[in-house]
């Protein structure tokens, strides 16, 4: 049973995950969006100095917004090795507990003591990508619902403009929460795999570290938090989030409230009725209502103004310049 603390080292990678590979993926996956919203957007032309000004538009990546984006996503980098412990603590908790459970009912595991076989790796892999996802949007739909985390999330969705770092404007706090939650409902996923099939031995997919592979595929969380409309076409959104699709969620349109939670699948948001479909090349105004986001719009403020406005919520503080305002996503009256 020793061997579950694995899971410490899974934590790690699941957080961080980076490496050369990674990066050079990253890259590819944004040219790729570029090229097609390129070609999508003028069809039969081509200039590259258009196309430059296509991803690299300057009125975007001049904007205050962007400004603060970068700045936060260099601040983040202080705070990393801290969102290690939480992530690592409910993972290897849960796996314990699903271990244990499992146990107690059924008795020791009785499958070999030999690797797993690419076909069973390839099914773990495919499973704790979707209790990765499905912990996301959950915690994604808490964020918007309950006061106190909405306040923290509106750091997220204070940004008016998406520079791809714009993934992680996320409050310190509100990170160490998700990460926690982040570690419970995968860590029972592999404890109940340990149990039953896994080998605990380095866990591969023809010598592909899985969780490499899940980041490879989260790629897309960078692309999606840019200005560049890629669709996956009809077919593949019904069961992916395209970019788009996650740029609809941070418009400030009423219509566009509370819809498109998900992380890499769209499934949650048809399942559970919170998906909405934009139209094709919609444009969309991000930011907060009643340009509460001009409220953010520094790396001070980014960290400062949440925890006033909670303070304010809780009764410890009177407001001053900061209003708590009634708001739908936070299950309050508009």
């Amino acid at each position: 049973m020793s061997t579950i603390h694995h899971l410490e080292e899974i934590a790690w990678d699941h957080l961080t995950g980076a490496n050369g590979v990674t990066i050079l993926l990253l890259w590819a996956t944004v040219l790729f969006a570029g090229v097609v919203t390129y070609i999508r957007a003028n069809p039969g032309i081509w200039s590259l100095r258009d196309f430059i000004r296509h991803c690299l538009p300057a009125a975007i990546f001049h904007h205050p917004s962007a400004r603060a984006d970068f700045l936060f996503w260099l601040s983040r980098r202080i705070f990393m090795p801290l969102l290690v412990v939480p992530l690592a603590i409910s993972t290897v908790a849960a796996g314990h507990f699903a271990y244990w459970v499992l146990t107690s009912i059924l008795g020791p595991p009785s499958h070999p003591v030999t690797p797993a076989g690419p076909i069973t790796l390839v099914a773990f892999t495919v499973t704790m990508l979707i209790a990765y996802d499905l912990s996301y949007y959950l915690y994604h739909r808490m964020q918007h619902r309950i006061p106190i985390l909405w306040e923290l999330h509106k750091v997220h969705h204070s940004a008016q403009v998406m520079v791809g770092v714009t993934k992680d404007r996320v409050h310190p706090i509100d990170e160490i929460m998700n990460r926690w939650w982040d570690g419970v409902i995968p860590g029972l996923c592999y404890g109940i795999w340990l149990f039953f099939a896994l080998d605990p031995v380095e866990l591969t997919v023809f010598g592909i570290n899985v969780y490499a592979l899940r980041n490879t595929i989260l790629m897309m969380d960078f692309v999606r938090h840019t200005h560049l409309k890629l669709s996956y076409g009809r077919h593949l959104n019904a069961i992916f989030l395209s970019p788009h699709y996650h740029q609809l969620h941070h418009s400030i349109a009423a219509k566009h409230w509370d819809r498109n939670f998900g992380l890499s699948l769209s499934i949650w948001d048809r399942m559970f009725g919170t998906l909405v479909v934009p139209e094709p090349d919609e444009d969309f105004v991000f930011g907060l209502t009643e340009n509460e986001h001009d409220e953010y719009q520094s790396l001070y403020k980014l960290h400062v103004v949440p925890l006033k406005k909670i303070a304010t919520r809780l009764g410890l503080s009177r407001p001053r310049h900061n209003v708590v305002r009634s708001d739908h996503h936070a299950g309050e009256a508009v």
